[in-house]
This record gives structure tokens, C-alpha cells and sequence, in this order.
């Protein structure tokens, strides 16, 4: 049977490879994939390792294997073949010299033969070459192997050499003697023939000297292919044959043949080293003149064993060839002749007028500006360099001035005595090694730079080691250099260009310095391999002796016309510094000023700003180090793309300001902002060290230009900064208050920072305050001091609601124009249009009509119908364009990087310096006026947005064509491999094609709506149809690698519509994927949720038996199922608080109930089965066959639900439900008030637990316990949250009296002696308390003293106390005035005990969760009475502070006002303390009793007697209102806004 390798590999097919796969012991699960993948023996020769282990998922080991037994078996293959070819070939060359024998000829195969075993596998395209120059030492100059110099030639001009080429493959194998036999024979002819014909010449061994086609590979004469030389003085003393050779004349010819030259050939296929050898001849006519020259050429004689000299001949060059002399007479004759000749050419070339000096200067220019009159300031720059010499490094601005990315340092003193030490002087560097640039598994791209700080501040890499460090770094030999860092090296260099910095975005420098040696070489060979030419490469070098080793080597990948072309040579460090710093865009070493608090400025020292890499600090004189040729090329450009639709910046307003360009107006918010600004320091002692500012705006009105200009016109009296949001929050704040105290003296007199956050998450912003107020009051800066104003420029679509909510601090940029506005808007327009076209102004043309709903969207529409008229449909730009549109009309923020684009419009772009050109050139008319060019601040990647929304809506609905939908483009953009798979912007493109199918809207985010999908799916949904959104949610969920998130949609896509099966499917597949996600298995409780109410809505229609509600009821308990593990798993979560499984299973529970009464075996007449059939073991005989399945579920139903209920219950006992957290949005439904509607569901459960329809108030002594139980349940006095919202829902106190009354009356008359379980125990003395707030004089409310007595029914052991027991421990049994010492000290203890395990209970519920986003919930405050009177439940204060909106009433209670009133002050009770540390402590117990701050920074930094108000949580007593005593009055310290309480 045939073996696999028995074939050639490019005819094998997918079975032949599976075949050898097994052979070589390969796993069958990576051979089945690669049959899958259809790997044939073509495809098996092109795969590489990293294609395997990223394509396939083939790990490492194997991958490796299958590359190493493939290259060994292809190397056998051809080793075969050219085996049988030597022994097949016959002789088809002629001869081509006189000179060559018969065994030369026969030894010529084997010579074209070795030739092509050396060089496997070969080339495809051959380069041309020139050769060394004539009478130039050879170790400056290396040829690069398989390289074709141009053919062999006769005499040209006598001084230009004639040139003859020798393969001498064969022949440079053999031994000293026979080789030099061989080699004097080639060279003294061809050295006789031009001494005799008076011209220079050079032979050349190593050369083809023929052409050659065989098996498929081709040779061609003068193609470079060296031969080994391992002794040069072989070579050398072969010309010591001169002596036997030449008769006569011997001195002389030594004299015309120059010593043999020896010439690397470079290959990046082998490591062997060849060469090819040269001899120069040289016969000057002061050595040669009258002579004629004759040679007795050597031979070896194999007979004889020695070397034999030929006969006397005389030759000559005649054209390409060297032949002998046939007519003498005629050949002596001409002698003369030939010597005039000689003596003209040498004395023509002696005379040669010099060359014209370069113009370097403009050469280098051009290379650095790409042709331009200024360097590109966002351009990238990465150095390559070794040793500076100290002269030169007091010469590096122009380096300083450049954006530099990283340097790659070959000077392992550099830090100490070279570049880096005094580079790190003027700026911020990261110290790297090679080995930092491995990508440590699990981390993407984005988190590997942020990891680094690749873009924060210059990345200096020590490539060959750091003589002052500690660590193991020393330096290295080159030998032990390639062995240890080169593949360190290369990975480093792929990384930078592959993975982080696009092409066309950096410029590679390398600086010759120093001599170079090979790992510096190897960096410009890694370079130029991943960067795919050398384009973008520029090589500046001072010695020419430099630059030429560099210059070889650099011939290996690119030819001598590119090398020579992007290199300038011969200019001092000093030239190049004077000269690139005339186009820089910024002045030399310019320094930034700050403003201080004393009125004047300081110095912004350059490192330190570089360091602080979260901020962008704005400085007093920004911009001003623009060079004044900057403004003049880029002022016109800069101001054309503001108006198209760009983002305002720094640049934009300073030539505004300085008059370059008109100005930019200031919108009426831009005035409203800036008084909140002036007026924020000026509060007063109440103020608060932050102040919050808002601005909210429209998409597209100029909200961002409302903040930026405000920042820009304040930058001379605060200090100023743009906060990067890519920065974790404490990041931030270390920043911020280093920029608030730089350069100051006392930290208590600074100027307010002003910090601009634009479009971040409310989370992140207030984990920055809450940051800041930390480091605030850390470093005890005095009340009333104003240190940071943020200003949060927010977009969403209903400013002016949202501004609603705080009108003190929020300010609204809408589309809408006031008059001063709409005459601003009109002048500015007739100026712009007069500059510029009216479509490269649209952006600011659809600002000044107003945005008017009807006015804009028919100017919109009118000028997209006119810019698509015409439009190709069918091309790729416009496919472009269509994508663009579709991100940009559904992703807020969302673009598409330049390279990408780049990708799907196939653009090869091989001169970068014209990529933008080329790029802008392929896009359409069209295309140009709508897309703007952008570059990202996260990412610094180049990209392109269509430049408004509204345009991108209207142009996405124009490109639909009849046959085309939304649906349809959204499959496209899901299926472009092109863009999908590209790497540069990959994180973003992905965020934003991920956001496509799964943001939903929210309200919050300040969207229009909450939305239960994306606004495409949604979209697909009313507009197409919910097949073509399911269509597109499954093809995302197989795009982006089956994530349980989509699969998570796809369930609720499909359960919506009633597609109960396949959403069953979905969620299924989900809940494997992420078995521990709270929120999908929330999900998958959800689809039996609805399945169950469809299946009871189709039972509505008949008449429900046991039979034929089964199905239905196995539904409902499968969702109750998953609703119990939902709650399992969000119990066990600490990163969230997901309540959804609770009220799943209530709700689903509910509804059971509901479909179980309705059964004609539980009708009215016997509704007592019912409660019995489920509190007892009771079965009916109807369903007892039916249900069987199913009673042991049932029956434990009422004990599921009460313990969802108690679970929701004690949840929002302890937490404010005012805000609704992202975590909470993220599941399938909220509700919106959950204290209602646990009050509803509590009393509904109640309802079907007991015998409502025969059960009143009269007949309760014939209620079992669990019946009383049930009827206090529905009236709403099943746990403590419903009870104390008797008081918080409260309109007719009367009813709410009756109601408390009617809950007390069905617990037992004597509860002390009655054994009552904890929970009704609290729930009894919980009524009590309630009923006192509304009915103080109640006859069933029991005496104070009674309910303490209760109390110490509650176990002993504290730990097994119920967190509402001791909440009400504390209540009880807190002193009163007319309590003496001793009674005072024994309540301190009971509550002191309570509150200690209150507090253990508290941080156990609040999990890993911040404070601020589960708020605690203040049930009750101190007050001035005793017993029952002693507390003021929280609705009462609410009453008083009552606002005509939620809002306003909010902003009191934000704003501190509520405690000023006077109603306040005489209701509730101040209790004295003092604090210490910063920690509040009350004055009473001898016990230090610790009372927590709502908000941290109220507490007085030094240790002050205080007064407080008092709260009582289920975390236990709280502070507010903190004030410090003194003796005159009360100065207030409190806090501006409460964080732990909001209306």
C-alpha cells in the first residue's frame, strides 16, 4: 500500500492529509478539524503554526509537530528528486569560454545542482543589483543572495570595468592546491585580457554565468549565489602563481591585479556564510604603457598529481569574453594606440568636475514631513538608536519636540551617561525590556497598552540590557544576543506593528549614532518584515562608514534606489536638530504655565504632566508654542473640519482667540455654565468641597463645545483639566489633587480644580467623587473651602427634563435657538458660506435651522436626496457608507476605524506618505461630504464617522433599495470577514457591533425610553418582522463566539413572541454557558413565566378540569424551579444584588394559586379544600390521579413564597428603592415601586392561604394559628416592610388606624405567655410602633413597657437574632431623659449589643457591593418624647419637607436645607457628642458608642464637641446634620448632601 510521502505533497487531498495527520500521531479531534476545515496537500504547504493554534484552536505542541514533520518531509521530497535528476540530466550547454574543458563542463551540472539545494526553497521574484564599486574595499558592501547583477560586459570606457562571472560552486569545494590552481587560471586570463586591452576589470567568483532552467526552478545569468570560503588566504596566495605564470613583467602585473576582494552574500533563508570573490585589475598606463602581456596559465594534472602550466599565450578582451590573441602583427601594432587611449580616459576621469553637493536638508524634510510643509502633529515616531556621543546629546530638541511612541536602545548606559538620561530630563519615560512586551494570557489588546501606559507617556526599551539596574539585566555579546533576545526582539516588534499601531500612523527612525552591529541590524530586518516595505523607515546617519554596514545589510529586504532614498547621510546631529525643529509644529522646549491661588502662575513642569496620564491638562498659555508655519498651513483645515462636523478643540479656540479664524460662538448655556462656575466658590460656609455642574445635551447641538469652551475660558482663574474616563476613578482623584496643590504652598489655599467628564457612566462619576472626597478629607482641607467643580457634559434626548431635576446645577443645550442665538448663528452662517461650500458646513448649517423637527428633517432629507443623487449602489464605497450609517444612526459615539475601512475597500497602500491621499481618493463624492475624519483619544486610531446622526438616519433610510432592509445591511456588517477579522481598532469596532444587537435604551443613560432590546432589533421587530430579528440575534450569537448573552436575547426575543420552544432552547443554552449568571437564569424562569400565562390565557376559553391544566401547572413549577436557582445564584454573587428570582417565583406563585381556585373541585362552595389541599395532606380525589406529579410541590408552595416575601421584605428594610442600578435594569423586568408592590402581593398570598370568603373578625377564635397567620398576611402586616408602608402609602389615617388594629387583634391577647415564633414577635411590636404613629391613643396599642418586656423573648445569642428583631431592639430599649444612670448604662448595653451584630448583618447583606448604589434606608428619627413619642417615622418628616415635585423635594434634602427649617428643629431630638479621628461618638454610655456619618466628609477633621440628629437604620443609629458646638453658636459642618438619604 502507498504511503502518504510516497506522493508529492500538492497532489495529496483532505483523506491523504488525515492519512499522515495519524501517521505522525496526531489527535483524531484536531485531524477531524482540519478535515472540516478542507486542509489538502496546497494547503497543508501554505498553513503556518499560528494559523493552526488561532484558526483551529490546535494547541501549541501539536501545531509545532504538524510544521516540523511537514518541512522535514518537503526537504526529503526534493532531496529525492534532485537525486534522480543528477543521474537523469544530460549535458545541454556549450562552451562559453576558449578556456573551458570538457571536465568543466561535465562538473557544470553538479555546480547548478548544489546551487539549488543551497538556496531552498527559492525566491519567486529575482531583484536587480549593482556590484561593489570598482576599487572599494569589500567589507563595506554585501550582496543579498539570489540578487541578479546586470550581465557580463566587454570594454566600455577603459576606467568603468568590464565584468566576467564565474559560478566556481564546485570548484571552491576543492583542496588548497587544485583550488588555487583554478582560481590563478580565471583570473590571469581575464587579467592579461584587460592588461592588454588597457581597461579595468573585475572578475567575479560566485556569479552565474549562464542561465539555467531546471525542475521547475530557474537561474538566471548574474544571478548572485556565492560560494564558501573558509580560508581567504586561499584565495590571496593563489596569486603567487604569478611567478610561473608570467615570463617577464612580474612586478608589473602584481602591480594591475589588485588582492582578491571578499563579499558577504546575505540570505534570510540560510545562516551558511558565502561569498563572492573579486579581483580587481587595474592597468594604469604609468605600469603598462609599450607592454604587451603573455601567461602560462595553471592546470592541475589529476596523472600527475601536480599543477601544470599551459603554453605561452597572449589574450584579450573581446566584448563579454576573454579570448587569445590570432593576428600578432596587427595586436603589437596597436599597442601605442591603446596606450593613448588609456592615458586620455585616466586623464578625462581625473578631471571629472565633482559631484553637486545634495541638498540633505531638503531631503530630510521631506522624509519627515511626508512631503508636507509641517510634520503631522498626531503622527507617531518610533527611534531606533545606540551610544550618543555627549556632544550630540545636548543637541536632541528636535526629538523632544516629536511624538515620540518608544525607543528601542541598543546603549545599555543610556540611562546613566546616554539618550535616555537626558531624554528623561524634559519628559516622562516607561523603562521596558524586551520581555514586557509578551502579552500575559487572558489580556486583550486594550488592557495590555493600558497596562503598559504604551500611550500615556514614551516607551524606552533596553534592548541589549541596563548597566544600572538591579535586576538581572546585563548586556550581551552579539552571539549570545541572537541566541536569547532576537526572538524577544521580533515578538516585540510584530506586537507594536501588528496589534497596536496601525500602518501609516508611525515612522520608524533609525539614528546611526554609533557603529552598528548585528541585533541593531536585526531590528531594522524585523521592521521592515512586519511592516511590509520601507516605506514609513527613514535612516539618518552622520558617518558614512556607519551608514554603509547598515546599508548592506539593509540590501538583504529592500533595493539600493529605496535604502538610498529614505536615508540622509552626512549630516551632523546638530544640522538635523536645527533643521527638523523649522517644521515641527510646536517651539522648542515650551513651557506650560498654571494658575495660582495668589493670582499669579507657575511652571508646568513637562514630566510631571506626562505622569498625571489621566487628565489633559489645560494651561494658561495652551497652544501657544504652535509654530507660526503651523497656523498657517493647518489653520484653514482646522476650521472647515470643526464646521463639518469635528469636535471642537484646544486649537480651535486659541486661533479663535488670537484671530486666526472667526470665532466660535458662545451659546446662551455656555453663559449659564460659566455663572455657575463664577458663583460655585462664593456659597459660603455651607459649601461643599465638590460642586457638580451638568450639562446636558442634544446629539449633535454643541453641548461638548458649551463644556470645552467654558474649561477654555476659565483656564486663567482655575485649574483646568479633561478627564480621560478610560482611568479607574482612584486614578482620577490622585490626579485632580495633584493638579489642585502643584506648585502650592498650603494645601487649604489652592484653586478650585475644574474637571470636565464628558458622556461617562453616573457610576464611574460619582466612584471619582466619592474618591476625591476621600482625599479630601484625608488631608483636612477647612469647611467651606471649594476645591474641585466637576463638570459632566452628559448626552441624552430630554435636556430639558433631566435639568428639571436640579435646576441649581444642571443646564440644558438643546437644538433649539434663542433670538440672541438665531442672530449669531445667521451672521456666522453668510461668513462660512462665503469660505466654504455649504455641504463642508452642514454640521453647523443644521444647527442654525434649529433642528426644528418638520424645518430639519425636510432640510436633511432635501440635502441627502441631493448628495445621493447618482450614487452607485452597487459599489463598495457605498456598502461603506450604508455600515457607517447604520453604527452611527443606532451607537451613540460609534465610528469605524480608517483602517478598516482601508480593508473592506481592498486598498493596497504601498507609500504611506500618500495613504491618506489614496484612501480619500477611493471614497466617493459622495462619500467625502458625509464621512468625517476623526482619531479616537482612547484608541489614537485614525476613524470615520458620518457627521451628524440625523444625516446618518436619513442617508441609512435613502440606501435602502426596494429589496433592501435595515435587517439586511445589519447581516452584511454581522458576515465582512474583512471587517470582522481585522486587527487594528478591533476592540471598538467589536464594542460597537456588540452594542448593535444588545444596548438596550435607558432612561437613565439618558435615552428616551427603557427598551427591552436594542434600538435595531426593536427596529427589525415593528418594521420588518420578529423573524428577521431572530434571524439576525442568532447569526450575532454564532459571530461573536455563541456567548450565553446573545443566546440570553435570543430567549427573550423569542418568548415575547410566544415562541415558547425555541426560547426555551435559548435560555437553555445560557444558562449551561454561565450556570452561576443570576440574570439569565432569571431569564430562563421567565420563559416558563410566560409560557404559563399564555397556557392560562388559552384555558380562559373552556372549562379548566384537572386533566387539562396539568400541562400549565408543570410549567409554572418549572419556572418557580428557575426562579429558586436564580435566587441561589444571586445570593451566592457579592459583585450584585439581583432580587429578580424573588419576585418570580411571588408572581409566578400568585398566579398558580389563582389558576388552582379557579378548578370547579375548589369552587366557592369548597374553597376550604383549597387551603386545605395545601397546608395540610389533604388530596382531593379529583386531582389526586391527575396531579400526582405534582402535590408534594405544591404543598411546600406557600412555604417557598413566604420566604421570597420575607426575603424582598427585609431587602427593602434595609435599602432605598429611589434609584434603579444597572445591575437591576440588566434583568427582565423592574419594578418600579417595589414597597407597593410587595404590599399587594403580600395580601394577595394571604388571600389564597386562608378561608377569606368565611372568615372575618368576629369569628377568629375559630382561626388556626396558620389562618391568622394568612389574615394578617392580607392586611398587609406579613413582615415589616408592608406594615411601616401603612405609614409611608398613608391617605386616610383613620383606615390605616383600623387596618394596624385588625393585625394586633389576630395575634394572641397574651403574647408573652403565647410562644411565639421570632418573626411574628417582631412583626407584633413592628404594628405597635406603626399604629403609635398614626393612632397614639389607641385602645389596642400596647403599653411601651409591655413590648420591652416581649423583646427578651428573642434569643439570648444575638447571632441568631433576626436583623428586624434587633432593629427593633434598639428602638426599645434606647435611654430616655428621665432614665437614671444605671437604667441608661443597662439599655446602652442591650442596644450597644444589637447594634454590633446589626452591623455584622449589614456588611453580610451589602455584600462587595459600594455604599452609595444600595443606600440605607432611615426608617425612623429621634424625637423629644418618651416611649412611642421618642420616634418620628420617616413620612412625617417627609409631610413637612413635602415639594410640589419629587425632584425639588429632593434637591432640599440634597441641599441641607431641611434641617434649617424650624418645623424640623422642634420636632426631632439634637443629641450631643464629640468626634475623634474623624469619627462620631455619642455622648451617654460609658461605653464609646460609635455613631456612622451618612456622608463621611461632614465630620470635622479635628476633634470638636458636636451635636447630631439621629437615624435609625438596620445597620443601626446614623448621623446627620453634624454640627460643631461652640461657644457663641452652632456652626453647621455638615455635609451638602446626604448620601444616605434621598426622597
Amino acid at each position: 500500500m502507498e504511503k502518504p510521502e510516497d506522493s508529492p505533497i500538492e497532489t495529496w487531498t483532505e483523506s491523504v492529509v488525515s492519512d499522515w495527520l495519524r501517521s505522525i500521531e496526531i489527535k483524531e479531534t484536531y485531524i477531524e478539524k482540519l478535515h472540516e476545515e478542507e486542509v489538502d496537500g496546497q494547503i497543508l504547504l501554505e498553513i503556518s503554526e499560528e494559523f493552526l493554534k488561532r484558526e483551529t484552536g490546535i494547541k501549541s505542541g501539536p501545531a509545532l509537530l504538524i510544521i516540523k514533520k511537514r518541512d522535514e518531509l518537503i526537504n526529503l521530497q526534493r532531496a529525492q528528486k534532485n537525486k534522480k535528476y543528477v543521474h537523469s540530466h544530460k549535458q545541454t550547454t556549450g562552451k562559453k569560454d576558449h578556456r573551458v574543458t570538457t571536465h568543466d563542463d561535465d562538473t557544470r551540472t553538479e555546480i547548478k545542482e548544489k546551487i539549488k539545494e543551497d538556496y531552498f526553497p527559492v525566491r519567486k521574484t529575482k531583484r536587480d543589483s549593482k556590484p561593489r564599486p570598482f576599487g572599494k574595499e569589500g567589507v563595506d558592501f554585501t550582496y543579498v543572495k539570489n540578487d541578479v547583477l546586470f550581465p557580463e560586459s566587454g570594454v566600455i570606457d577603459l576606467i568603468n570595468p568590464c565584468h566576467e562571472y564565474k559560478s566556481f560552486a564546485i570548484a571552491a569545494t576543492l583542496d588548497r592546491q587544485r583550488l588555487q590552481a583554478k582560481f590563478a587560471n580565471e583570473v590571469f586570463a581575464f587579467a592579461t585580457g584587460c592588461m592588454n586591452i588597457r581597461s579595468n576589470g573585475t572578475i567575479h567568483f560566485g556569479i552565474m554565468d549562464s542561465r539555467e532552467d531546471r525542475d521547475g526552478t530557474k537561474y538566471v545569468h548574474g544571478e548572485i549565489i556565492g560560494v564558501p570560503v573558509e580560508e581567504k588566504d586561499v584565495y590571496t596566495d593563489a596569486l603567487d602563481h604569478i611567478e610561473k605564470s608570467f615570463k617577464s613583467d612580474k612586478e608589473l602585473v602584481r602591480q594591475c591585479i589588485h588582492p582578491p576582494q571578499f563579499i558577504q552574500v546575505v540570505s534570510s533563508n540560510s545562516n551558511e556564510e558565502h561569498y563572492v570573490v573579486e579581483v580587481d585589475v587595474e592597468p594604469s598606463v604609468s605600469i603598462v604603457r609599450n607592454k604587451v602581456f603573455s601567461v602560462c596559465l595553471p592546470n592541475f594534472n589529476e596523472k600527475a598529481n601536480k599543477v601544470h602550466y599551459e603554453k605561452d599565450k597572449i589574450y584579450r578582451r573581446v566584448g563579454s569574453k576573454t579570448e587569445p590573441v590570432d593576428d600578432m602583427n596587427e595586436f603589437y601594432q596597436r599597442v601605442r594606440f591603446r596606450d593613448t587611449q588609456r592615458e586620455e580616459a585616466e586623464q578625462r576621469h581625473t578631471f571629472t568636475a565633482p559631484e553637486l553637493c545634495q541638498d540633505l536638508g531638503k531631503k530630510l524634510i521631506m522624509l519627515m514631513t511626508n512631503g508636507k510643509k509641517i510634520m503631522d502633529k498626531d503622527k507617531w515616531h518610533i527611534l531606533v538608536t545606540n551610544t550618543f556621543l555627549e556632544k550630540d546629546l545636548q543637541r536632541i530638541d528636535f526629538l523632544l519636540n516629536m511624538n515620540m511612541f518608544c525607543v528601542f536602545d541598543f546603549d545599555p548606559d543610556s540611562m546613566v551617561s546616554g539618550l535616555c538620561h537626558e531624554y528623561q530630563k524634559h519628559h516622562a519615560v516607561n523603562l521596558h525590556f524586551l520581555q514586557n512586551y509578551k502579552i500575559p494570557s487572558g489580556l486583550s489588546i486594550r488592557e495590555f497598552e493600558s497596562h503598559l501606559h504604551l500611550f500615556d507617556q514614551t516607551s524606552w526599551i533596553f534592548c541589549n540590557g541596563r548597566s544600572d539596574f538591579k535586576g538581572n539585566e546585563p548586556p550581551c555579546d552579539e552571539k549570545t544576543w541572537v541566541k536569547t533576545k532576537r526572538t524577544l526582539l521580533k515578538d516585540c516588534v510584530s506586537l507594536i506593528c501588528k496589534d497596536i499601531l496601525p500602518k501609516g500612523t508611525f515612522q520608524v527612525i533609525f539614528l546611526l549614532t554609533a557603529p552598528v552591529d548585528t541585533p541593531f541590524l536585526n531590528t531594522f530586518y524585523e521592521f521592515v518584515t512586519d511592516m511590509q516595505g520601507h516605506e514609513d523607515i527613514t535612516c539618518l546617519a552622520e558617518s558614512e562608514t556607519n551608514f554603509k554596514k547598515w546599508q548592506t545589510f539593509a540590501l538583504q529586504s529592500c533595493d539600493l534606489e529605496t535604502v538610498n532614498n529614505s536615508s540622509v547621510v552626512g549630516m551632523k546631529i546638530s544640522h538635523i536638530n536645527a533643521t527638523l525643529q523649522s517644521v515641527q509644529p510646536v517651539s522648542t522646549r515650551s513651557t506650560k504655565r498654571l494658575p495660582i491661588y495668589v493670582k499669579g502662575e507657575c511652571c508646568l513642569d513637562t514630566r510631571e504632566e506626562e505622569m498625571r496620564r489621566s487628565l489633559e491638562i489645560l494651561s494658561v498659555n495652551h497652544c501657544e508654542e504652535t509654530s507660526p508655519e503651523f497656523v498657517d498651513s493647518e489653520k484653514d483645515k482646522i476650521e472647515q473640519q470643526f464646521y463639518h462636523g469635528g469636535k471642537v478643540t484646544w486649537m480651535n479656540l486659541w486661533l479663535a482667540e488670537q484671530k486666526y479664524i472667526g470665532e466660535v460662538i458662545q451659546r446662551d448655556a455656555f453663559h449659564e455654565v460659566t455663572k455657575f462656575v463664577k458663583d460655585s466658590p462664593k456659597w459660603g460656609l455651607d459649601q461643599t468641597p465638590i460642586s457638580c455642574i451638568n450639562i446636558y445635551h442634544h446629539p449633535g447641538s454643541g453641548g461638548s463645545t458649551v463644556a470645552r469652551q467654558v474649561l477654555w475660558n476659565n483656564r486663567k482663574d482655575l485649574r483646568c483639566a479633561v478627564v480621560k474616563t478610560s482611568y479607574p476613578a482612584p486614578v482620577v482623584a490622585v490626579d485632580a489633587v495633584w493638579l489642585r496643590e502643584y506648585e502650592e504652598k498650603d494645601p487649604q489655599k489652592c484653586l478650585p480644580v475644574l474637571l470636565l467628564f464628558e458622556d461617562c457612566d453616573q457610576e464611574y462619576l460619582y466612584d471619582v467623587k466619592n474618591e476625591l472626597e476621600v482625599a479630601v478629607n484625608t488631608k483636612k482641607i477647612a469647611r467651606g473651602t471649594l476645591c474641585f467643580i466637576i463638570l459632566c457634559c452628559q448626552r441624552c434626548h430630554n435636556p430639558e427634563k433631566m435639568c428639571k431635576k436640579a435646576p441649581l446645577q444642571n443646564v440644558a443645550v438643546t437644538h433649539k435657538l434663542s433670538k440672541r442665538e438665531k442672530m449669531q448663528f445667521s451672521a456666522k452662517r453668510q461668513k462660512l458660506e462665503k469660505q466654504f461650500q455649504p455641504e463642508f458646513i452642514l454640521t453647523f448649517v443644521l444647527m442654525s435651522e434649529e433642528f426644528e423637527s418638520n424645518k430639519i428633517a425636510a432640510y436633511v432629507k432635501k440635502f441627502v436626496t441631493h448628495l445621493l443623487q447618482g450614487i452607485d449602489h452597487a459599489s463598495v464605497v457605498t456598502q461603506l457608507v450604508r455600515y457607517v450609517a447604520l453604527l452611527n444612526t443606532y451607537v451613540q459615539n460609534s465610528f469605524i476605524s480608517r483602517s478598516h475601512c482601508e480593508e473592506v475597500l481592498a486598498l493596497s497602500i504601498h507609500v504611506d506618505r500618500f495613504r491618506q491621499h489614496a484612501f480619500e481618493t477611493s471614497l466617493s463624492d459622495q462619500a467625502k461630504l458625509v464621512l468625517i475624519h476623526l482619531k479616537d483619544e482612547k484608541s489614537h486610531i485614525e476613524c470615520i464617522r458620518i457627521i451628524h446622526p440625523l444625516v446618518a438616519k436619513e442617508i441609512l433610510h435613502q440606501l435602502l433599495d426596494d429589496k433592501q432592509q435595515q435587517s439586511d445591511i445589519a447581516l452584511d456588517l454581522l458576515n465582512n470577514e474583512a471587517l470582522f477579522g481585522h486587527r487594528f481598532g478591533k476592540y471598538d469596532y467589536m464594542r460597537f457591533l456588540r452594542d448593535l444587537f444588545m444596548r438596550r435604551c435607558k432612561i437613565i443613560k439618558g435615552d428616551k425610553h427603557d427598551s427591552f432590546f436594542s434600538p435595531l432589533i426593536e427596529h427589525v421587530v415593528d418594521k420588518e418582522c420578529s423573524d428577521k430579528a431572530i434571524e439576525l440575534l442568532k447569526e450575532a450569537y454564532k459571530r461573536f463566539d455563541k456567548d450565553a448573552f446573545f443566546a440570553q436575547q435570543l430567549a427573550r426575543l423569542n418568548y415575547r413572541h410566544e415562541r415558547f420552544e425555541d426560547a426555551e432552547y435559548w435560555a437553555e443554552i445560557a444558562a449551561t454557558k454561565m450556570p452561576k449568571n443570576s440574570y439569565i437564569l432569571d431569564t430562563r424562569g421567565q420563559v416558563y413565566r410566560w409560557w404559563f400565562t399564555a397556557k392560562c390565557k388559552a384555558l380562559d376559553s373552556v372549562e379548566k378540569t384537572p386533566e387539562n391544566t396539568i400541562d400549565a401547572v408543570k410549567t409554572a413549577l418549572k419556572a418557580i424551579e428557575c426562579f429558586k436557582a436564580c435566587e441561589e445564584a444571586a445570593i451566592s454573587d457579592n459583585e450584585t444584588m439581583n432580587n429578580a428570582g424573588f419576585f418570580g417565583v411571588i408572581e409566578v406563585g400568585c398566579s398558580l394559586l389563582k389558576l388552582i381556585a379557579s378548578l370547579h373541585v375548589f369552587s366557592n362552595r369548597n374553597y376550604s379544600k383549597f387551603v386545605r389541599y395545601l397546608q395540610t395532606d389533604f388530596v382531593p380525589e379529583e386531582i389526586e390521579k391527575p396531579w400526582e406529579q405534582f402535590h408534594s410541590e405544591l404543598k411546600n408552595l406557600r412555604v417557598i413564597m413566604r420566604k421570597a416575601l420575607e426575603w424582598i421584605s427585609e431587602d427593602l428594610s434595609y435599602f432605598q428603592t429611589d434609584q434603579v442600578t444597572d445591575e437591576e435594569k440588566t434583568s427582565e423586568r423592574t419594578i418600579l415601586n417595589p414597597r407597593r408592590w410587595l404590599v399587594s402581593k403580600s395580601s394577595v398570598y394571604g388571600q389564597y392561604f386562608c378561608n377569606a370568603y368565611r372568615c372575618n373578625i368576629q369569628s377568629q377564635a375559630s382561626l388556626t394559628p396558620l389562618m391568622k397567620q394568612m389574615m394578617i398576611y392580607q392586611h398587609g402586616g406579613g413582615n415589616i416592610t408592608t406594615i411601616f408602608s401603612h405609614l409611608t402609602d398613608q391617605k386616610d389615617s383613620d383606615a390605616v388606624s383600623h387596618c394596624l388594629e385588625c393585625i394586633i387583634s389576630f395575634y394572641p391577647s397574651n403574647p408573652k405567655n403565647a410562644n411565639m415564633p421570632q418573626g411574628d414577635i417582631v412583626n407584633y411590636i413592628a404594628s405597635h410602633f406603626a399604629l403609635s404613629c398614626v393612632s397614639a391613643q389607641s385602645s389596642k396599642l400596647a403599653a411601651f413597657q409591655d413590648l420591652q418586656k416581649l423583646s427578651l423573648h428573642f434569643p439570648n445569642d444575638r447571632q441568631r437574632c433576626l436583623s428586624n428583631a434587633l432593629f427593633l431592639l434598639v428602638l426599645l430599649w434606647w435611654p430616655e431623659e428621665h432614665d437614671n444612670d444605671l437604667e441608661k448604662e443597662h439599655k446602652y448595653e442591650t442596644v450597644l449589643s444589637a447594634v454590633e451584630h446589626l452591623q455584622r448583618n449589614y456588611d453580610k447583606k451589602l455584600k462587595d457591593i459600594p455604599q452609595r448604589k444600595k443606600r440605607i434606608y432611615t426608617h425612623f428619627f429621634l424625637s423629644n418624647g418618651v416611649g412611642f413619642q421618642k420616634y418620628v417615622h420617616k413620612s412625617k418628616v417627609e409631610q413637612i419637607t413635602k415639594q410640589p415635585s419629587v425632584s425639588e423635594k429632593r434637591l432640599k434634602w440634597l441641599s441641607g436645607e431641611v434641617w434649617k427649617m424650624p418645623e424640623i428643629s422642634k420636632m426631632l431630638r439634637c443629641v450631643t457628642g464629640w468626634t475623634e479621628d474623624e469619627r462620631v461618638y455619642l455622648e451617654g454610655p460609658k461605653t464609646r458608642f460609635r455613631i456612622p456619618a451618612l456622608n463621611i466628609s461632614s465630620v470635622p477633621h479635628s476633634n470638636e464637641n458636636v451635636t447630631f440628629y439621629l437615624g435609625f437604620t438596620l445597620r443601626g443609629p446614623v448621623a446627620y446634620n453634624i454640627t460643631v458646638r461652640t461657644q457663641s453658636k452652632l456652626q453647621v459642618r455638615h455635609n451638602e448632601k446626604e448620601h444616605g438619604y434621598s426622597s
